[in-house]
């Protein structure tokens, strides 16, 4: 692998984490803002390695800062689950995926794909502190809502930035 991957890769990640902890929550889940961060260094740098790679770093990431009771195990499985659909997303969607509305599209389905396993998970390992319609209207939707927008406007910025630094060659 690249060292100018793996370094932008962890910056995402670290970025993530931060955005992750400051972000507030209601019923014990808040919206998990390291995925935005997480779909965006598999946006800038597709490929399996890259795509198991953050996703695996923003589970452990994810799982520590959780405020979610018995939360790190089900970060650690949505995780690097959620970065290979989302990768694999990106191959079938192709050209579309590149444009900042597409971008925040995928970036829309890989969160409801996330919370879908996150909750899964979460029920069958650790038990849910509230009904899963609940949760999943307080944390899920209101963060798939933001990862979509929030994700067409920095896509184009942060392809910007990295063809600046010359950390990706072109925006294919």
């Amino acid at each position: 692998m690249n060292t100018r991957t793996l370094v932008a890769l962890a910056l995402f990640a670290g970025m993530g984490t931060a955005l992750h902890l400051l972000i507030p929550g209601a019923l014990t889940m808040k919206p998990d803002m390291s995925l935005l961060m997480m779909f965006l260094g598999i946006l800038l740098f597709p490929g399996f390695k890259n795509a198991l790679l953050i996703g695996l770093a923003t589970g452990i990431l994810s799982g520590l800062t959780t405020t979610f009771p018995g939360g790190f195990l089900p970060n650690v499985i949505d995780k690097p689950i959620t970065a290979l659909a989302f990768y694999g997303i990106i191959l079938l969607a192709g050209k579309f995926a590149v444009k900042p509305a597409g971008a925040g599209i995928l970036a829309a389905v890989g969160t409801l794909i996330s919370g879908t396993i996150f909750l899964g998970s979460a029920a069958i390992l650790v038990g849910l502190p509230g009904p899963i319609m609940a949760l999943a209207l307080s944390a899920v939707v209101p963060a798939i809502v933001v990862n979509g927008v929030l994700m067409a406007v920095m896509y184009p910025v942060a392809q910007a930035i990295m063809r600046r630094s010359s950390l990706i060659e072109s925006a294919a």
